[in-house]
């Protein structure tokens, strides 16, 4: 067979690629700890840690965002999902934080998965741009969340 430059296939790129191994070392990781109280304990000390490595505007928008959804959805457990700040209830991922940087996009993204309770008729929204987390959007965040776990 024969190849030609214009059949070429471009596969995952190189941050999709670091996001699968991000994702890879957390399962081993989480596999390593012990109880379920010391598991909780190190996912939020590594979710606040990759908060802590993002670059200023991403990390203070994730902080903000950290902080809204903990007090909000209290039931909700920090955990890093693909190498971003994400929030599980029993184990599965409701909502995440994924920075503009990771990307490289030109926004950074609050997404939740179909386990988030958004139901709004035949289509809703599951991702939200994000360019600076204000009051408003604090307050916007907050009834996302709650309405994610009802």
């Amino acid at each position: 067979m024969s190849s030609t430059e214009s059949s070429t296939h471009a596969g995952f790129t190189a941050e999709e690629r670091a996001a699968m191994k991000d994702h890879a070392q957390e399962l081993k990781t989480a596999a390593r700890r012990t109880s379920r109280a010391d598991k909780a304990a190190e996912a939020k000390r590594d979710v606040l840690a990759k908060i802590a490595e993002m670059q200023d505007s991403d990390r203070i928008m994730a902080e903000r965002v950290h902080a809204v959804i903990t007090a909000s959805a209290p039931a909700l457990a920090p955990k890093l999902w693909y190498g971003m700040p994400a929030y599980a209830l029993d184990g599965k991922v409701v909502c995440f934080f994924q920075s503009a940087e990771k990307f490289k996009a030109r926004y950074a993204t609050l997404g939740f998965s179909d386990q988030a309770k958004l139901d709004e008729g035949t289509m809703w929204a599951a991702s939200f741009a994000l360019t600076e987390v204000t009051d408003e959007v604090e307050t916007r965040i907050g009834a996302l969340v709650k309405q994610a776990v009802s």
